[in-house]
């Protein structure tokens, strides 16, 4: 399996791309973050983990709280994945890579 499906899972949802949003701009807790949507904590908690999972926010406990912060080494490998990807002098990379990418690793009969 791609190290890139968990990430643009991730990605895919709307209320996760604006939780990233938000924590471009600076580092928030959980309630802070939940603070900005109409839903409920434990679907923040949720949104979070899988954020978390896909490696693209980090957090830290200070004090009583946990502080989230955007984990920009994951997008830059992204972006330059992507880059890569149409980049039309890596013709060949971007046939295996997109072979890789999108299946799931299992060799084909």
């Amino acid at each position: 399996m791609s190290p890139y499906n968990d990430t643009f899972k991730a990605l895919a949802d709307p209320t996760r791309r604006r939780i990233i949003r938000y924590l471009k701009e600076r580092s928030m807790t959980a309630g802070e973050i939940a603070e900005k949507f109409n839903i409920s904590k434990p679907s923040i908690s949720h949104h979070l983990n899988i954020l978390k999972q896909a490696g693209l926010i980090d957090d830290e406990r200070k004090g009583q709280n946990i502080v989230y912060s955007l984990n920009t080494s994951v997008f830059e490998e992204v972006m330059r994945m992507l880059l890569d990807f149409f980049d039309k002098d890596k013709k060949d990379e971007n046939l295996n890579l997109r072979e890789g990418d999108l299946d799931d690793g299992k060799e084909k009969s």
